[in-house]
């Protein structure tokens, strides 16, 4: 699958990780609608480096159709509820 880090580009990564990914986008749903502000961005940092850390960023000239775009690390909260659907960033399978 194509992720795509909002102002970072393009990462392959395969879809034996799209459980762990969804696990994190869970925790950062409960975070977003607790309110929880310190562990939003705990949690958004952890799941964008899974991705960088998992995946293979493909070059910056590459642009290919993603199947999932995340927000950028210094996203706000409140920017992010803006690109939540109700299953969240992941969508489920």
């Amino acid at each position: 699958m194509i992720v795509r880090i909002m102002g970072e580009g393009q990462v392959r990564l395969a879809d034996s990780h799209f459980a762990e990914l969804n696990k994190l986008d869970d925790e950062l749903q409960e975070e977003m609608e607790n309110g929880d502000g310190p562990g939003f961005r705990q949690t958004l940092a952890r799941l964008l480096e899974t991705v960088r850390a998992l995946g293979e960023p493909l070059p910056d000239d590459s642009l290919e159709p993603s199947e999932l775009i995340l927000p950028s690390p210094d996203a706000t909260l409140a920017e992010v509820q803006a690109l939540l659907s109700d299953t969240g960033l992941i969508p489920e399978v």
